[in-house]
Parts: structure tokens; sequence; C-alpha cells
């Protein structure tokens, strides 16, 4: 990088995946806090049909309004990331280069960009990036082999069933069979989705097929889990040491929701109400905080993380705790959790990007 010049920042966001709309009220977000006068900021956008343009630096077109999300704007200048350099077509169809990018700040969320696919494109452009490499993200976005991990790891999980791609189609009685090992209740889900997207909570067999379809609506791979009857929604946030120190935890945090949502669902997530409360801190056993933020961090080396990690868990009624999921690349709406626990343990939203921003300009690029 020149020392004549700001670190240049491409923030870029949207994306493919269900998750576009969350993943642009989350730029917004951080274009808002990043320091401009320390940054020159790039934001670009990923339209749904795969896209890439140079999206107009305007925070409030990127907020909730009326309960629409926003969406990348896809009659921008489209722009190319080549050799570090962003390049830009313009309507005179002539190109013009904006320079070369130091940091790439991914906010995607779900597959397609959270998912290890835009962590490989950087790496192969020898640019750096903020948040987890090719495999964490992979393992991090796929429950089935997160779980794989964490019990490789001894870390708790639920238990779980996995209907891979075809089974259910060449042998339901067989996938039923399984799922009935777990007991009813029982959570169908997505294996490779976020933002509770395509989640059913099943009482009975009679629903599954119903639960089973509406999962495979965004994914061919469907993960069944044990309902954590009485659990306690806990979540922690984990940050990767500076200069090689160990991996930090936030304070813990519990989701309390009430009203209609019997789960953590999309709308209990971003869109404001009263039913759904955020305790930042959660009113918990100190004892029982302290080893959620042990698995926190633990979790976070199991999957080889870096940067950032928002982990779930459960703690039962007789105060056994599980890990739900790792979060590679956590929300950072207003409403959520990732950094309200960050801004409670004393890093408030700015000093939060800024500390992500510098961890990804000090690691190397490469094999690390």
């Amino acid at each position: 990088m020149s020392d004549q010049r700001k670190p240049r920042i491409a923030v870029v966001f949207g994306g493919r995946s269900p998750e576009h709309g969350v993943s642009c009220v989350t730029a917004g977000s951080v274009l808002q806090a990043i320091d401009r006068e320390r940054y020159d900021v790039v934001p670009i956008g990923i339209a749904t049909n795969g896209q890439w343009v140079l999206e107009a630096d305007d925070t409030a077109r990127l907020e909730i309004t009326d309960g629409k999300l926003p969406e990348v704007n896809e009659a921008a200048s489209s722009v190319v990331l080549a050799n570090g350099q962003l390049v830009v077509s313009n309507a005179s169809d002539v190109p013009s280069v904006i320079g070369e990018v130091d940091v790439v700040f991914p906010l995607l969320h779900g597959p397609y960009g959270e998912d290890g696919t835009i962590q490989g494109m950087l790496e192969l452009a020898d640019v750096r990036y903020v948040g987890a490499g090719v495999l964490a993200s992979a393992v991090g976005m796929d429950k089935h082999y997160m779980k794989t991990i964490f019990q490789a790891s001894g870390l708790p999980v639920t238990p779980y069933v996995v209907i891979r791609p075809g089974e259910w189609e060449t042998d339901a009685p067989a996938c039923t069979e399984s799922v009935a090992t777990l007991g009813y209740p029982a959570f169908v889900k997505p294996a490779r989705a976020g933002s509770s997207f395509g989640i059913t909570k099943v009482r009975d067999e009679s629903e599954l097929p119903a639960a089973i379809a509406e999962a495979k609506r965004y994914d061919p791979k469907v993960l069944v889990e044990a309902y954590a009857a009485g659990a306690r929604e806990i979540e922690c946030g984990v940050l990767e040491g500076l200069d090689g120190a160990a991996p930090e935890a936030s304070v813990v945090a519990e989701v309390k929701v009430g009203g209609d949502h019997e789960f953590y669902d999309f709308e209990a997530k971003y869109l404001p109400e009263e039913s759904t409360r955020l305790d930042v801190p959660a009113h918990i056993n100190p004892r029982i905080g302290e080893q959620i933020r042990d698995l926190a961090v633990r979790a976070f080396t199991a999957v080889g993380a870096e940067g950032l990690a928002r982990v779930d868990f459960f703690v039962m009624p007789n105060d056994a705790v599980v890990i739900n999921e790792i979060n590679t690349m956590p929300g950072f709406t207003p409403l959520s959790m990732f950094p309200r626990m960050w801004a409670e343990s004393g890093l408030d939203y700015p000093a939060l990007v800024d500390r992500l921003i510098t961890l990804a300009m000090r690691r190397p690029t490469g094999l690390r």
C-alpha cells in the first residue's frame, strides 16, 4: 500500500442468497461506522443475479422501510475485482480503475458469500479480507459438518439427523424412522442457510413432509435437530486476538422470544417488536456464563475461524450447556446481538468495525 493514500476498504454486500436484504441492512450499519478519516471506503453490491455493481454510499437506502428489506441496485455501474484492482464499467462503456483494494469487508450472509465462496475468490486474487477463511466459512455454513467437527473436538451439540440430497425422495420411510429417534417435537432446517429461513418446528410425524419440503426450498440437504425443551437461548461473541493473542469472548446475552413466535425466527430477529427481548448481558449464573465463554472460544478454534464469530448455545433446565451453532459472519444490524454484546464488553460499534479491519490488514495472504 502506498504511504500517500488511506487504506481502501471495499464493503461487499447483497449477494445471491435469500439473506440478500439482511446483508444490505448490515452493510448500511457498517458503512455508517467506518472511520472515513482513516479509510477510503468503496461500497460494492452483489445483485441477486450475481452481478457486482458500484453502489452509492447512501446508508439511508440500506434500511428496513415499512417492513421491507433493501436490495442492491442492479442498474448501477458494473464493477470487477481484477488483480487486486477495482475496475468499473460506466455508462459509456469506458472502464475506469478505482484502484487497489487493501481489504475486502464481505458482509454476505448465507450461501454464495458466507460459505467460503467469496473467500476462495479473494484468496485467488491475493486480497486480504475480514473474517474467516475458506474452510472455516464453509464449515460454519454447513451445520452438518459444523456439528461433526464440534463432536470430534469434544464439544457438546444437540442430537441431530442429516437427510442428504435425494434421500427423502428415494426412501422417505427410512428418513422418517431416523427422525423418530430424536423424538417430537423437532426442528427441521436447511443445512446451509441462516437468518432462520426454512426452519419449521414439527410436532409429530404428520408434519414432517411439509417441513422437509420447506427446508428444501433453501437447500437440498436438510438437518433435523432434537427439540431443546425448556432451554434458554444464550449467545456469545468471539474476536480473534490482536498480534497472535488468544481469541476473546464477549459477555453472554440471552434471547427471549414471546408473542406468536415459537422460536427465534426471521421476524423476531430483524423486525422490531415488543414480544422479543434481548438481555445484554444475560442474567445467568456466573459459573455457567464463564463455561459458555470458554466453549465459544473453543468452538471458534475448532473450526479454524478468524476475525469474528457468534456462537449460539442452549442452556438446558439442568444447567447442561450445548452448542447450537457458530456463525462466522453474524449480523451487524442495529438489532443484532454481536455488536451489542461487544458494546457491553467495552468495544463500541465503530471500535468493533475498526478492530476487524485492523485484524484483516495485519494478517498475511495465502496459507496461514
